[in-house]
C-alpha cells in the first residue's frame, strides 16, 4: 500500500504522531524510561527510550508536569468561549452563550470541559482555565491524548449536567468513538 503524498511538514507531523504512539505503548507496557536505561534493556527498548526523550512536548500551565498533587480530569472534549471568537458551529454570540450557560461574561473568556461525574454522568465544567485549554488544543492537534490536572476550586465557575457543545474532541475520545474514521495507531 502506498502512502499519500504529504508535504514535508505533514510528513514530519505524521512521524511525530507515530513516534508518540510508540512512546505511549512502551509506557503502557511499563518499561519506558526517561532516565538512564535500566540494566538489561534490549536494543529496541534503548532506542524507544531515546526516541521518547527526544520528542518535543508543548507544555502549559495545568499539564500535570509540575502539579504532582492534583489528579487529572479525563476529558471527552472541550471548547473555549471568548468575546472575539466562538467555536465553529455555535450560532450565538459570546454574551448570549454566557447567559444560556449561567456565567457572567468576562474579557478572558471561559473554557468548557466536557467530562464525567463520579457517578458517570456527563457533565460540563465551566472553568477560567482558558490558557490551559488552549494548551490542550495545541497538544490534541498533534494527536497527543493529554488531560489537564483538576482545576483549583477558584477556577470552577459552575458544573452543568450534560455536555455543552460544540466541542473539540480529545484524541482519546476520537479513537474510542471512531469519529476519526480510523483507529489511532
Amino acid at each position: 500500500m502506498t502512502s499519500p503524498k504529504l508535504s514535508d511538514m505533514d510528513y514530519l507531523r505524521e512521524i511525530e504522531r507515530l513516534a508518540n504512539c510508540v512512546k505511549v505503548e512502551a509506557s503502557s507496557e511499563g518499561w519506558l524510561s526517561y532516565l538512564e536505561d535500566p540494566e538489561g534493556s534490549t536494543a529496541l527498548q534503548r532506542s524507544v527510550n531515546a526516541l521518547a526523550r527526544a520528542l518535543r512536548h508543548y507544555h502549559f500551565d495545568g499539564d500535570g508536569c509540575l502539579e504532582e498533587d492534583r489528579p487529572f480530569v479525563r476529558l471527552v472534549g472541550a471548547s473555549v468561549l471568548k468575546p472575539s471568537s466562538m467555536p465553529a458551529g455555535m450560532d450565538e454570540g459570546y454574551e448570549e452563550a454566557c447567559a444560556r450557560i449561567g456565567v457572567e461574561p468576562r474579557p478572558e473568556g471561559w473554557a468548557l470541559w466536557n467530562t464525567w461525574s463520579d457517578g458517570e454522568l456527563k457533565v460540563t465544567m465551566v472553568v477560567s482555565a482558558v490558557e490551559t485549554t488552549e494548551g490542550l488544543f495545541e497538544n490534541w492537534s498533534r494527536g497527543r491524548a493529554l488531560d489537564p490536572v483538576s482545576p483549583l476550586p477558584s477556577q470552577i465557575a459552575l458544573i452543568r449536567r450534560g455536555w455543552i457543545g460544540p466541542m473539540t474532541f480529545s484524541p482519546r475520545a476520537v479513537g474510542r468513538t471512531g469519529l476519526g474514521g480510523r483507529p489511532l495507531s
